[in-house]
């Protein structure tokens, strides 16, 4: 039986502080609802959109156990404006399995992107940036993923442990459902330390100082056999100077 690691979550006023001594801080739900200003319905009504998420036809591993979204997004300050639909892209050096290819997702629906919240979401997560690293224009890739366990077993990170090559990832947990697994492991990039801890509060959040760490998540496996579970979250990464796989602007 292995053992479960709670996650080390911090205060919202210490984030910051956190984030910037040792390269990643958690939030629980609470500190994230703050921290947005909405009450926990608000980020409730984006839920039922990773009910919609089609399969990933790009995992080179032949799997069948993801479902996503990605749309782009440039926010500054408080304004943010939908980018034209484009792909994702990761050089080989961060993605060694799917580095290297212009991977085309359908996008966020509408009705998704049109909640109030969303906008007030990815200005969050950009000032989390900006606190790190100071203030500038951010370039937001933002991802739905569904993982399931379909054939037993589901990888939230078929790469293994990895950067993703912008200057803060946030991971929102949000929501599992009957499955086992899916540790989170936080380690320095260029150092011996690292943290594992597994997300089960929907709607908390890992922040990442992507220059400093890398991360993964474990497998997941179903709890009840013979039952489909799954792990939804929702990835936000904030670049400057444009996004990745393109020239600079």
């Amino acid at each position: 039986m292995s053992a479960h690691f709670l996650p080390p979550t911090v205060p919202l006023n210490q984030a910051d502080a956190t984030l910037a001594r040792q390269g990643f801080a958690l939030l629980d739900a609470r500190s994230v609802q703050q921290a947005i200003g909405v009450a926990p319905q608000e980020l409730a009504a984006l839920q039922p959109s990773w009910d919609e998420l089609p399969p990933d036809a790009h995992l080179k591993d032949g799997g069948r156990y993801r479902r996503r979204r990605h749309s782009c997004f440039i926010v500054e300050g408080d304004q943010v404006r939908q980018a034209p639909h484009r792909f994702h892209w990761q050089p080989l050096d961060y993605n060694a399995l799917h580095g290297g290819m212009e991977r085309w997702f359908e996008p966020m629906e509408s009705a998704t992107v049109a909640l109030p919240v969303w906008n007030r979401l990815l200005a969050r997560v950009a000032a989390f940036a900006s606190g790190l690293k100071g203030e500038r224009r951010w370039y937001v890739e933002a991802h739905q993923f569904r993982i399931d366990t379909t054939g037993g077993i589901g990888r939230p990170t078929p790469e293994g442990a990895h950067r993703d090559g912008h200057e803060l990832v946030a991971v929102f947990l949000v929501g599992r459902h009957r499955v086992k697994g899916g540790e989170s492991r936080v380690f320095e990039a260029a150092g011996p330390n690292g943290q594992r801890f597994t997300l089960t509060e929907p709607w908390s959040l890992l922040l990442l100082d992507d220059e400093r760490v890398i991360h993964e998540t474990t497998p997941i496996q179903p709890s009840t056999e013979d039952e489909l579970g799954w792990r939804d979250s929702l990835v936000i990464t904030c670049r400057a100077g444009g996004f990745q796989g393109d020239a600079a602007p």
